[in-house]
């Protein structure tokens, strides 16, 4: 692969995680808005949407369900940590205040670092693991986390926040030996309607067609951002594009403002900056400093 390939696979890398932020902070805001529903029912609509749009693409080429045997070792521990890791941030959620329970989702870009030098032995160098904790600053004075960090939902969100990380550095592994990108998304979709089925058929509760709307739109957003961040970490290592993940918490703040009329305060223009600041830096190391 050339010069030219590698840093054309990077910047489209980079333009995936952001899209799949973007997707993830609609979905967040989708799931808001479809009010008070039980964590399980939440899950499978969260999952529904993207398992039925990647089954259709399979559905073309159907030797494309088959899987080589590290590949299903792959999407298996991929399914187990991601839908173990979601299910902990959606009770963290209904336990914590919102912002406790994002921020301590945002320690998957970290987590990822981390399982990627045992499951991939991609390392990390120091001015990498840097810029990733000052993004991570910078959604801290954004999110602005209170006392409830410190309880045991929160301990369950950061528990989330692993399980998220593992599962991306495992899609990382699963591009490396060739397995799609739908085909992980359906498995992963599948496995985690699954779960969420047995519990959503004993405490389902009856939505009204505003609730369906906003499920059926949070799964929409959820396909942008799971096809995204799967490709994403396909392309590139998680050391490279994780501080891009940050910018979720901007776009959740944009969309805090448009809908909500929640004005940043100092601390958060503050941090806005910090993370933007942060994801450029890291893109000009990328490309002009590391390359050379």
């Amino acid at each position: 692969m050339s010069e030219k390939q590698k840093m054309n696979r990077h910047a489209l890398a980079i333009l995936m995680v952001v899209l799949d932020a973007f997707g993830f902070a609609m979905m967040a805001f989708f799931v808001r808005e479809s009010g008070d529903l039980p964590t399980m029912q939440k899950v499978f609509f969260r999952n529904a949407v993207a398992g039925i749009i990647a089954a259709g693409t399979l559905l073309r080429k159907p030797s494309e369900f088959k899987l080589s045997k590290e590949g299903w070792f792959g999407v298996a521990m991929r399914s187990l940590f991601g839908t173990s890791g979601m299910i902990l941030n959606f009770w963290a959620i209904d336990h914590i205040a919102l912002a406790d329970a994002n921020i301590l989702n945002k320690m998957s870009p970290f987590f990822a670092i981390i399982m990627s030098i045992f499951i991939l032995k991609e390392v990390p160098n120091k001015f990498e693991v840097f810029m990733v904790a000052v993004a991570f600053i910078g959604a801290i004075l954004i999110i602005q986390p209170s006392a409830g960090v410190a309880s045991i939902p929160a301990f369950a969100g950061l528990l989330g926040g692993f399980g998220a990380g593992t599962a991306y550095t495992f899609v990382r592994k699963l591009g490396t030996i060739g397995v799609k990108g739908n085909v992980i998304v359906f498995y992963f979709s599948f496995f985690s309607m699954l779960v969420a089925i047995p519990s959503m058929v004993i405490n389902y509760v009856p939505m009204s067609i505003r609730q369906w709307t906003c499920l059926i739109l949070a799964g929409c957003a959820a396909a942008l951002g799971q096809f995204c961040v799967t490709r994403a970490y396909q392309l590139a290592p998680a050391k490279e594009i994780s501080v891009f993940d940050y910018t979720q918490v901007i776009f959740a703040g944009m969309l805090g403002f448009a809908f909500f009329g929640e004005v940043p305060n100092t601390l958060c223009a503050i941090g806005y900056c910090v993370v933007i600041t942060a994801a450029v830096i890291k893109w000009y190391y990328n490309v002009h400093v590391q390359k050379n």
